[in-house]
C-alpha cells in the first residue's frame, strides 16, 4: 500500500511540474482576484492572476477533486463572473499593453455569464480608436463585438465602418471578421445596417493586405448570399479584376465552385455545366504561381459531380506533382485528396501509384497511412498482404483519424476482393487489441459485422474475432451490439456451444446493462437450439438472482417462455423482436388507459418500425466492384434518411394530423402509416409540391405540401385539384 501512495504522489509531482496551474481553486482564485481593486496597479501580480482566471475559465482544474470544477471545464455562476468582470474593468487604469490585452480576453470569457457588461463600451471603444495603444486596437475591437447587442450597436456602427478602411491591416481584418460575428448573431437587427458596410467592404478588397482581401471578400459573400443574382454579380466581377491575394482567391475558387455544382444541377451551364466561366476560372487556377490557389482549384475540380474526365485527369495530374514536393503540407493535402478520389474514380488515380509507393516510408506518418490507403483502393489484389503489413509496422505511432481511414480502407477491400476476407479479418482483429478510443473501435467493429452480413464463410472467424474482443471491452454500447449479434448469428453456426463461455461471462463480470443483454442473447440460444435449452435454463435461473430489477425481469421472463418448449411462443416473444415503434407504443398505451375501453388493446393499431437490421444496412453498403458512385451514395443516403427515424417522424405525423378538427370529426382511427413523401413538381418551379399518403384502417388521407420558392410572391387561397383513376385487374 505504501509503495502504491508513494507511486501515485511521484506521477502529481510529476504532473505538478508540468503544469504550474493545475492546483488552481475557484474560491481561492475569486480572493486573488480582489488585488485588481489596488491602487497602484501591480502589472506583474495581476497579470498572474489574470492568466489563472482564463487558464481556469477554459480548461477546468484538473487536479485532485480540491476543485468544483473537477474534470471538466470550471464555471462561474452569474453573480461570481459578474463580480470577477467588474473587478476586472479595474485594470483599465494601467497603460501596461501585456495586462491590457489580458483583459480583453477575459472580458470576452466573462461576459458569456457576467451580468451588466455593457458599462464598458466607452472604454472599448476608446481603446479601439487610440493611436497611443496601435497593437491593441485589434483585441479591443473583438472584445468590443462581445459584449454588443441590438440595442448598443448603432452607438459603434460608425466606428466599425471607420475600421474596415484603417491603414492598420489587422484593424481592419478584425473588425471585418467582427462585421460577420454580427451579421450572424444579430440577423434582424443588423439587416439594415449591413448595406451601409458594403462600400468599405469592397474598399478592404482592393487592400495590399492578403488576409484584408480574403476577409473583405468573405463578408461580402455572406451579404449575398441569399441572392444568387449577387453572388453571380460578384463572383463574375473579381474573376474579371482579377485578385492578388492567394487567400482572396481560394474564397473566390469556393464560391465558384458552389456555383458550378449549381448550375451542372439545372443544366443552365452548357454540357454538364463545365462550359460555363466559372468553370474556365477553375481550370485557369491550376496555373497559378502559388501553391496554395492551385491546390484549392484541384480540390475543387475533383469534388465537383459535373467534372468530366479530362478535367479529372488534368486535376490529378497537378496533385500528383506535389506528392514528389519537398514540403509536407504540400505531400499531405495532395495524398489526402487521391485518397477520397480514389473511392469513386480508382481508375483515375491509378496513375499516382508509383509516386504513392515512395510516400509508404515517409516520416510524416500520416501521409504514409494516407498513401497506403489510397493503395489499397487502387492497387491489385496480389498486393494486399504487402501493404496491410507495412502500414502494421506504425500503427501504433498515428492518431486513431487516421487509424479510422486505414479502417475504412480495410472495409472497401472486404467487398471488392472477397477471397481475401481472412487476412483482412486477422489484420482488424489485431487492431482491436491495440489502444484506442471509441469511435476508433466503433468503426473496427462495424466493419467486421459487415463482412459478416456480406460474406456468409467469414462469419463464424468475424463472431470469434468479436467474442475475443469483449473479454476486455470498456465500452458498454460495442458489448451490448455485440451480445445482440451474437444471439442472432450463433445458433446458426456449426458450433454454437462455443459461444456460450463468452456470453456468461458478461454476467459474472460486466455491469447491469451488459449483463441484460447477455441473458436475452442466451434466451435466443436456448430457443433456436434444443440441445442446450437444459443448461440456458440454468444460467437464467443464476441471472434471476441478479440485483438488477432489469436483468430479474429478463431472466424470469424469458424462463417462463422457453419452460413451455412451445416453438410457436420462442418465435413470438424470444427469435421476433417487437416490429413496432417502442414510442408510439407507449403513446398508444397510454390512450387506451386514458379512455377506459372494454376491448383489449389492439397491437394492430400501433404503426410498424422500420429500421433497417444489420444484414439490411450491410446490404446496403455494399459497392458494386468495391466501388460507389457519387450518385449511389447520394441516393442510398437520401432512401435511409427516411428509414433511420420512422418512428419519430410517424409519431410528428400523427400528433400534426390529431390538432386539425376536420379529421377529428370523421373519427379516422389511429394512423398506421405514412408514406415517402413524394415530388409533385420540380424544385426549379415557382412553387414546389409534396404529397404525402398517411394509410388509415378504413381511409388513405393525402397530405400537399405547397412551398413558395419566390421570395418577392405571396400564394393565396391555394387550392388542389386531383383525379384519382382506378385500374382494374381482371384475372381469367
Amino acid at each position: 500500500m505504501y509503495g502504491k501512495r508513494d507511486h501515485k504522489s511521484k506521477e502529481e509531482l510529476e504532473d505538478h511540474s508540468h503544469n504550474v496551474f493545475c492546483r488552481i481553486t475557484k474560491t481561492a482564485l475569486l480572493q486573488e482576484a480582489r488585488a485588481f481593486n489596488e491602487t497602484p496597479v501591480n502589472h506583474k501580480k495581476c497579470a498572474l492572476i489574470l492568466t489563472k482566471l482564463l487558464y481556469l475559465l477554459n480548461h477546468g482544474n484538473h487536479g485532485s477533486g480540491h476543485g468544483q470544477g473537477g474534470h471538466g471545464q470550471e464555471t462561474l455562476s452569474p453573480q461570481e463572473a459578474t463580480d470577477a468582470f467588474f473587478n476586472l474593468t479595474k485594470l483599465f487604469q494601467s497603460k501596461d499593453i501585456t495586462l491590457r490585452r489580458l483583459v480583453y480576453l477575459g472580458i470576452k470569457d466573462l461576459s458569456k455569464s457576467a451580468e451588466n457588461v455593457y458599462v464598458v463600451t466607452s472604454c472599448l471603444t476608446q481603446d479601439m480608436n487610440s493611436q497611443d495603444m496601435n497593437s491593441c486596437r485589434p483585441a479591443a475591437m473583438r472584445a468590443l463585438i462581445t459584449i454588443t447587442d441590438q440595442t448598443t450597436f448603432q452607438g459603434i456602427e460608425r466606428y466599425m465602418k471607420q475600421a474596415i478602411v484603417d491603414r492598420n491591416h489587422a484593424l481592419s481584418s478584425a473588425a471585418l471578421v467582427s462585421c460577420l460575428h454580427l451579421s450572424r448573431n444579430l440577423q434582424e437587427g443588423i439587416k439594415r445596417w449591413s448595406v451601409s458596410w458594403t462600400n468599405e467592404a469592397q474598399e478592404a478588397v482592393n487592400s495590399e493586405n492578403p488576409m484584408v482581401q480574403q476577409h473583405a471578400l468573405g463578408l461580402l459573400y455572406h451579404m449575398r448570399r441569399s441572392d444568387r443574382l449577387a453572388v453571380t454579380k460578384m463572383v463574375s466581377r473579381y474573376i474579371r479584376s482579377g485578385l492578388k491575394s492567394p487567400l482572396a482567391i481560394c474564397f473566390l475558387i469556393r464560391a465558384a465552385s458552389k456555383l458550378v455544382e449549381e448550375e451542372g444541377t439545372t443544366g443552365t451551364g452548357g454540357e454538364n455545366g463545365t462550359q460555363g466561366p466559372y468553370y474556365e476560372f477553375l481550370s485557369s487556377c491550376l496555373r497559378h504561381k502559388s501553391e496554395m490557389v492551385i491546390y484549392e482549384a484541384a480540390n475543387a475540380i475533383v469534388n465537383l459531380s459535373c467534372t468530366s474526365q479530362r478535367e479529372l485527369t488534368l486535376a490529378i495530374s497537378v496533385l500528383q506533382l506535389f506528392l514528389s514536393s519537398s514540403k509536407p503540407t504540400l505531400r499531405f493535402a495532395a495524398v489526402r485528396t487521391l485518397n477520397k478520389v480514389a473511392g469513386e474514380h480508382p481508375s483515375a488515380v491509378m496513375s499516382c501509384n508509383v509516386d504513392l509507393e515512395n510516400l509508404i516510408t515517409d516520416s510524416n506518418r500520416s501521409i504514409a497511412t494516407l498513401a497506403i490507403t489510397t493503395l489499397l483502393k487502387t492497387g491489385a489484389e496480389s498486393g494486399v498482404e504487402r501493404l496491410l503489413k507495412q502500414i502494421g509496422t506504425f500503427m501504433g505511432e498515428i492518431s486513431d483519424e487516421f487509424k479510422i481511414v486505414v479502417v475504412s480502407a480495410t472495409r472497401q477491400l472486404c467487398s471488392k476482393f472477397p477471397k481475401k476476407h481472412n487476412v483482412l479479418m486477422t489484420f482488424l482483429s489485431g487492431m482491436l487489441r491495440e489502444d484506442g478510443g471509441y469511435e476508433y473501435k466503433k468503426s473496427i467493429v462495424e466493419t467486421i459485422i459487415n463482412i459478416i452480413g456480406d460474406d456468409p464463410d467469414a462469419k463464424e472467424a468475424g463472431l470469434n474475432h468479436l467474442c475475443e474482443f469483449i473479454e476486455d471491452c470498456e465500452h458498454v454500447n460495442l458489448a451490448v451490439r455485440i451480445l445482440h449479434l451474437l444471439g442472432r448469428e450463433g445458433p446458426r453456426t456449426p458450433r454454437p456451444s462455443r459461444y456460450i463461455r463468452y456470453i456468461y461471462n458478461r454476467l459474472i463480470l460486466e455491469t447491469s446493462q451488459i449483463r441484460a443483454a447477455a441473458v436475452s442473447s442466451l434466451a435466443k440460444f436456448g430457443a433456436h437450439c434444443e440441445d442446450l435449452l437444459p443448461n440456458i435454463i440454468v444460467l437464467l435461473e443464476r441471472s434471476a438472482l441478479d440485483s438488477d430489477n432489469e436483468v430479474r425481469d429478463r431472466s424470469v421472463y424469458y424462463l417462463s417462455v422457453l419452460k413451455t418448449k412451445q416453438k410457436v411462443l420462442y418465435a413470438n416473444c424470444i427469435l421476433s423482436p417487437l416490429q413496432v415503434s417502442l414510442v408510439s407504443l407507449e403513446k398508444s398505451l397510454e390512450k387506451y388507459l386514458e379512455n377506459e375501453s372494454q376491448y383489449p388493446f389492439d397491437m394492430h393499431s400501433v404503426p410498424m418500425s422500420a429500421v433497417p437490421t444489420i444484414e439490411e444496412v450491410a446490404g446496403q453498403k455494399k459497392m458494386t466492384n468495391g466501388i460507389s458512385t457519387k450518385k449511389e451514395v447520394e441516393r442510398k443516403n437520401k432512401e435511409n434518411e427516411g428509414k433511420t427515424s420512422l418512428g419519430s417522424i410517424q409519431d410528428q405525423y400523427a400528433a400534426q394530423l390529431s390538432r386539425i378538427p376536420e379529421l377529428e370529426a370523421h373519427s379516422l382511427g389511429p394512423l398506421l402509416k405514412s408514406a415517402v413523401p413524394v415530388d409533385l413538381t420540380e424544385t426549379e418551379t415557382e412553387y414546389f409540391v409534396q404529397v404525402i399518403k398517411h394509410m388509415y384502417r378504413n381511409h388513405i388521407l393525402l397530405q400537399f405540401d405547397v412551398t413558395n420558392t419566390c421570395s418577392d410572391q405571396v400564394l393565396e387561397n391555394v387550392s388542389v385539384n386531383f383525379q384519382v383513376i382506378f385500374k382494374l385487374l381482371f384475372l381469367l
